[in-house]
């Protein structure tokens, strides 16, 4: 089986933005009716067929392109909610849009997820900012909602509540669980926040909100790189 990360659905202008590519492979685990977690080992090429094989035993799924081994999934636990901030409203959230560190700093400003020189007819767009100290938050009205772009949009939020403008970073693993997907049209919001830095490894959590319902979160970890090591690996 083969799997394929449309150019729309990059990150670096090079590869497939993390959340949309992991939400595409563990699409594909058996049985993945709750948490799936996705490893990130080097950039999804764009328009190019990426092998997917399975572990005869675990059950994980290994994704590659040539001889480079881009990334794996599995299923995960049910994740918790203990960790998750109070609601932030809509309104609240827009607002915080003006003070989004990607409109002074962005290190891939054609990203899908958040991307400051894509088109909101055909990306995300979304503009993480801080709310409360340690709390941040992006509006979000779908004009399209898949799995995958789920997946996506609460991925970056993720690395801007950790700071990603000021040092660029990379998703290496998410782990995600998708309740219940939105209506296109619904007024959303992405909730983020940082959880812990320890040398190159940032973590940070995600909770997709309507209202006070939530429909998916992510807990993830971000890898700080040179921005020019993201281009993908030839197989």
């Amino acid at each position: 089986m083969d799997i394929v990360v449309p150019s729309q659905f990059n990150g670096p202008p090079y590869s497939g933005n993390g959340g949309w590519t992991s939400g595409h492979l563990a699409a594909l685990l058996p049985d993945h009716d709750g948490a799936a977690s996705v490893r990130l080992f080097s950039p999804p090429p764009l328009d190019t067929p990426m092998q997917v094989t399975t572990g005869h035993d675990s059950g994980e799924l290994t994704a590659l392109h040539g001889h480079v081994k881009v990334a794996s999934a599995r299923l995960a636990p049910p994740m918790e909610t203990e960790d998750v901030p109070e609601p932030v409203q809509f309104a609240e959230a827009e607002a915080a849009g003006d003070s989004y560190a990607g409109l002074v700093d962005h290190p891939f400003p054609t990203c899908f997820s958040c991307g400051t020189e894509r088109d909101p007819n055909e990306a995300l767009c979304l503009r993480t900012g801080v709310v409360r100290e340690g709390v941040y938050a992006a509006a979000w009205v779908p004009r399209e909602v898949t799995p995958e772009i789920v997946w996506a949009a609460i991925d970056c939020p993720s690395g801007w509540a950790l700071g990603v403008g000021g040092r660029p970073m990379v998703l290496g693993t998410m782990t995600a669980q998708v309740d219940e997907l939105p209506e296109p049209g619904s007024e959303l919001v992405v909730l983020a926040w940082p959880i812990s830095s320890q040398g190159r490894k940032h973590h940070a959590g995600t909770a997709l909100l309507q209202g006070d319902r939530m429909l998916a979160q992510a807990r993830s970890v971000w890898i700080s790189v040179d921005p020019e090591s993201v281009r993908p690996i030839a197989g």
